[in-house]
């Protein structure tokens, strides 16, 4: 073909809404030579046989930032680009059966006032005020979104389509990519048509991309973590009492969620439309003999009503009109699932250029946050908003086929549920295993998986209610207090231990790796046997990603980070790294385990099982040893912040080192205790209270700065000038008085009524006995003494900005302790 491009800057392969959303948003931004590629005709996957759902809910950050944004820009777009939406702004309403759901709601609707979203609580009177059809038995309330609706997914992709065409880019469908090559550092996508060599690609193919993301592998791909689901839901037929209300009102009847029976109910003509998350749910094209079909493009699975029976009949007693009319169409079609219902949007983890944006499973809400966010990281290399809820990276290796699928269904069948913070979902565990598992479990301990790494949250003694129903709830007391009380105490008074494995761990050396270093991070490097933090900061001097750094000679480092963190933070230095080979870095976090030992007593612990160590070797420094005989690396810090010592070493040595440290009488702890000590010394955890929401010196790191190095590290510039003018937000610690339940991220904080800032992480204080939160408000918020309220699941509690020191050993004389 004549007009078929040979070149482009950008390709994205996949015509749904996604893929033409990011296309739309890149020739917005000026990136006009940009191409998509459709086998079929535009959205012939997900995207046609889409229910057109747009809520703004969310429990995400993140997600809810996609969506406010999405659902303001389809208010103006049909307008914007000459062509017209079927857009019907209803509102909905979600139910609650319970107080639990209730402060769900609460909170939910505490983070959509900070974002400028008009939620409203509802008692069950009101919510028949605003849908007069619904019943109100087993109701404690429920939640209102006057912007909540409907709209046309055919249409919404057709105007993003007309848009991008008219700024410049190129849309080509009935047009099939073949697959890929790499050329130095172009790609070369081939299709049925010809080949395109561009700078960048970007994998939009909905449930096929899977299938495309095989192509990368061979440069560096993993196999993507995916599971294609059957969603079913059903139109009724013409409804004359609906009709009749509709033609009254002039408008569709609000939509209807009842999360607690997990259905959708909304409006779709003068009909019903009747969406269940069934828990019987079922993944389709998952065994060898039933494979994907190279081509299923407008089609749908064959009906399958019998496994919605009990859904339909609740919703049938909720609103007795859908059992006037009978169903006049069943849509059961593909929807692609990540193991946590969210989708993968960002780089693509170990390529190159390479982006994703797929998995979405709710696509028609998403779509216009997420085309706005995948051309920033195209244009930009850097989002506007922390998207980490929804980073590809934030799947390793442990998310194979059978934890992917294992993990998908338990989210379907729980689409709507509350996810409570001492609740670990029980789907897809055991992928990582420390060599001290099985000892762990055997003295009680209850897990949690942080990477797929299994590690203790709490150890529980014989008669403790270790049921999974004992957990969900948003309380702070439950069967794990008395127990994570002890283990703080034990900690505090005497020793404890820790097994920690699946820190993020990376060897880096090579002539130049100091200098280097010291252009990425924001301070300064520690000296050969010591350590430090660094702070790696984006262009705009916001929050990347903070690393241990070791330093064991002039140009040779352990950097070690979050488990979480592996492949981002790895992919943060490679990408960087000098092309000619000079520098090193090894993922070595399999290769060495580590255990955690602090307490007054640990260092007369530790003496006998080290007896060649210098254990009067200062806070922050390191050094090789042996430990039961057993070669390690021990790191004077501990996250508690208690004199104690991080233990590292090869897994198969672990057994002996820590059955000694159990011998010479420390008490096991788990990650609840360790989440507590931390708060009380104001430490901050990655993703939590370090992200790219806020700049190093909102974050409260400016002992961490060098801002007069000369090295021109990321950022530098921005944090120099917001140094000059003052910060407008800035780090507090927070007690909090009276609340049964510790502050959430991401709740509200408020000066004489004014919202002035957010909690970034909370919890209790064993130690000091209060309740703590950290976060980050408007710099005239942020004085000592200063008295806030938190909104804490829908009630609000005096929260006290304290002095800029830790809560527990202010000095950190503790720390610091050099005698036994």
């Amino acid at each position: 073909m004549a007009d078929f491009p040979t070149t482009a800057r950008v390709v994205i392969i996949g015509g749904g809404v996604v893929g033409v959303s990011t296309l739309y948003h890149l020739a917005r931004a000026g990136w006009t030579d940009c191409v998509l590629l459709e086998k079929n005709e535009l959205t012939a996957g997900s995207t046609w046989h889409a229910a057109g759902n747009c809520p703004n809910f969310s429990n995400s950050w993140a997600v809810m930032n996609m969506q406010r944004y999405g659902l303001e820009m389809y208010r103006g777009l049909g307008e914007a680009v000459g062509y017209p939406i079927n857009y019907h702004v209803t509102g909905a309403l979600r139910l609650a059966h319970s107080r639990e759901r209730m402060q769900e709601f609460e909170h939910v609707a505490s983070m959509a006032r900070a974002q400028g979203l008009g939620m409203e609580m509802c008692t069950p009177a009101e919510l028949k005020e605003h849908n007069p059809f619904i019943e109100l038995h087993d109701l404690a309330g429920g939640l209102w979104d006057p912007l909540d609706g409907d709209i046309d997914p055919a249409q919404l992709t057709q105007a993003l389509a007309k848009g991008a065409r008219e700024a410049g880019a190129a849309i080509h469908r009935f047009t099939s990519a073949t697959g890929i090559d790499r050329e130095g550092d172009e790609w070369i996508v081939h299709t049925d048509k010809g080949a395109i060599r561009c700078e960048k690609v970007v994998n939009a193919a909905g449930y096929y991309a899977q299938r495309v993301g095989e192509w990368f592998r061979p440069h560096g791909g993993r196999r993507v973590p995916a599971v294609v689901m059957s969603h079913q839901y059903f139109l009724t037929e013409e409804i004359p009492e609906l009709a009749a209300w509709t033609a009254e009102k002039g408008h569709k009847m609000p939509m209807v969620r009842d999360v607690d029976s997990s259905y959708y109910l909304r409006q779709d003509k003068n009909g019903l439309n009747l969406g269940p998350y069934e828990r019987n749910c079922k993944a389709h094209w998952i065994t060898p003999d039933d494979p994907m079909p190279e081509d299923f493009s407008f089609q749908l699975y064959p009906d399958d009503l019998d496994r919605l029976e009990w859904y339909i009949e609740d919703a049938m007693a909720r609103m007795p009109l859908l059992g006037q009319s009978g169903v006049g169409r069943v849509i059961n079609g593909p929807i692609p699932y990540a193991p946590d219902g969210l989708p993968m949007l960002g780089p693509m983890p170990g390529v190159p250029n390479a982006f994703e944006a797929h998995s979405f499973t709710f696509g028609i809400a998403q779509g216009g946050g997420a085309g706005k966010v995948m051309a920033e990281w195209i244009t930009q290399g850097e989002t506007e908003w922390d998207m980490w809820d929804v980073d590809p990276r934030r799947y390793t290796a442990h998310a194979d086929h059978d934890y992917t699928l294992a993990k998908a269904l338990e989210t379907y069948g729980h689409e709507y549920a509350m996810h409570f913070p001492h609740h670990a979902w029980p789907a897809g565990r055991d992928k990582k295993l420390s060599p001290l598992h099985d000892r762990l479990r055997d003295a009680g301990g209850q897990m949690g998986a942080y990477n797929g790494w299994e590690r203790a949250n709490w150890f529980a003694k014989p008669g403790d209610d270790t049921a999974e129903a004992a957990t969900q709830t948003w309380d702070r007391d439950g069967p794990w207090a008395a127990r994570v009380r002890e283990e703080v105490a034990a900690v505090r008074d005497h020793a404890g231990v820790l097994d920690l494995p699946g820190f993020s761990r990376f060897a880096f050396a090579g002539p130049s790796a100091a200098e280097w270093l010291r252009g990425r991070i924001a301070g300064a490097l520690p000296k050969v046997g010591r350590m430090t933090l660094g702070y790696f900061p984006d262009s705009r001097g916001r929050v990347l990603t903070e690393m241990s750094i070791l330093r064991h000679a002039e140009d040779d480092f352990t950097l070690i980070t979050a488990a979480p963190a592996q492949w981002h933070d790895y992919e943060l230095l490679r990408d960087a790294l000098p092309k000619d080979g000079s520098i090193s870095l090894t993922d070595r976090t399999d290769a060495v385990s580590t255990l955690i030992l602090c307490g007054p007593k640990s260092r007369a612990l530790l003496a006998p099982l080290a007896p060649e160590a210098d254990l009067a070797l200062p806070w922050l420094s390191h050094q090789e040893a042996s430990v039961e005989g057993k070669p390690a690396l021990l790191a004077r810090v501990c996250f508690a912040g208690e004199l104690g010592w991080e233990i590292h070493a090869a897994p198969e040595n672990m057994p002996a080192i820590y059955d000694a440290i159990i011998a010479g009488g420390a008490t096991p702890f788990g990650m609840f205790a360790l989440n507590s000590m931390r708060l009380e010394k104001g430490y901050r955890t990655w993703k939590g209270d370090l992200s790219q929401e806020y700049t190093l010196l909102e974050a409260g790191l400016d002992r961490f700065l060098r801002l007069d190095k000369p090295q021109d590290f990321p950022g530098k510039a921005a944090l120099i000038a917001e140094q000059a003018r003052g910060p407008q937000r800035r780090f507090v610690t927070l007690v909090v008085e009276g609340n049964p339940q510790d502050a959430p991220p991401m709740a509200t904080l408020r000066l004489n009524g004014d919202a002035v800032g957010e909690v970034t992480s909370g919890g209790y204080g064993y130690r000091v006995d209060a309740s703590i939160a950290l976060g980050v408000v408007r710099t005239e918020a942020a004085v000592p003494g200063t008295e806030l309220t938190v909104e804490i699941y829908g009630q609000s509690y005096r929260a006290t900005v304290q002095p800029d020191a830790p809560l527990w050993d202010r000095e950190n004389a503790r720390i610091r302790a050099q005698e036994v």
